[in-house]
């Protein structure tokens, strides 16, 4: 397995990341959502290598293999984590892919460290601008539904991913959206994370703003979205990230839910090669 080391922080302590390295070409760096790991990225990675395109995932600490410390699950650790991957694995001229909480990762990264390895940035599903519903961002969330989310990871976590899980993917009595063999494989990715982690981050992704990280974006953009997330709504996220940036590419995936990794794998790999592989925009 292959591990990269963090940069130290303040207490000198430091985290191993896990990664995997696929293909051989332009580097696409995939960034998984929460409260996934890399392994969500099974049918892109399965696909783009396939293209002359290089594609790395890790998870994020707290998740999947890589090592689960008490403290720092904040979008600032975060990007200096991200950092720490494209510097140990000497990448420039990258491709960024975030998905949900992944999309803030990159908007913090470029926030701090700007845009001199980066290439273009993919948004999917992403959370950004802000998710909390707060008096200058009133078309936010409200808090109480993030409240609620902690309190139910609290309670019974396993019970709580797997209601997550069908809402994530759009399942109900009537759209049977992925297999019940796929819910089952979502749970074990899902379990697959400290509670501590797990719950951390629903505050990372809901009190962080990135609108003046995303005032720093100055390279191709795609964004992508679909018009029935229950989990990351539209209206607070894909559209006012399309807004800030005007000259982004965005694309509105109908009747899509929040996991349109699976969902629309097709046609999301599709559009990821076009865009990679394209001119600059």
């Amino acid at each position: 397995m292959k591990f990269i080391e963090t940069t130290p922080d303040e207490l000198g302590n430091s985290v191993n990341l896990f990664y995997t390295d696929l293909g051989r070409g332009k580097p696409v760096v995939f960034i998984h959502g929460w409260p996934l790991n890399h392994a969500m990225w099974e049918y892109q990675l399965a696909e783009l290598p396939k293209h002359n395109l290089r594609c790395i995932a890790y998870d994020r600490r707290g998740f999947g293999k890589s090592d689960y410390p008490w403290e720092n699950y904040d979008y600032d650790t975060f990007a200096d984590d991200l950092k720490a991957l494209l510097d140990q694995l000497h990448l420039t001229e990258v491709t960024l892919v975030g998905f949900s909480m992944g999309g803030g990762e990159i908007a913090r990264y470029i926030g701090k460290y700007g845009n001199d390895k980066i290439s273009k940035v993919v948004l999917i599903s992403a959370v950004t601008p802000f998710m909390l519903k707060t008096d200058d961002n009133v078309e936010g969330v409200d808090k109480s539904v993030f409240d609620e989310m902690v309190e139910n990871i609290d309670k019974d976590r396993p019970a709580f991913l797997a209601d997550f899980g069908k809402q994530f993917y759009g399942v109900s009595l009537f759209n049977d959206a992925v297999s019940e063999q796929t819910l089952q494989w979502n749970q074990s990715v899902c379990l697959m994370s400290s509670h501590k982690a797990t719950v951390d981050c629903v505050l990372a992704f809901s009190q962080t703003d990135f609108r003046s990280d995303l005032a720093k974006i100055n390279v191709p953009t795609l964004i992508i979205h679909g018009d029935s997330d229950k989990t990351v709504p539209i209206e607070a996220s894909g559209n006012r990230t399309s807004m800030m940036l005007p000259n982004a590419k965005y694309l509105i995936y109908e009747d899509a839910p929040h996991g349109l990794f699976i969902t629309e794998k097709d046609k999301l790999n599709a559009d990821l090669i076009d865009f990679i592989k394209g001119s600059t925009m």
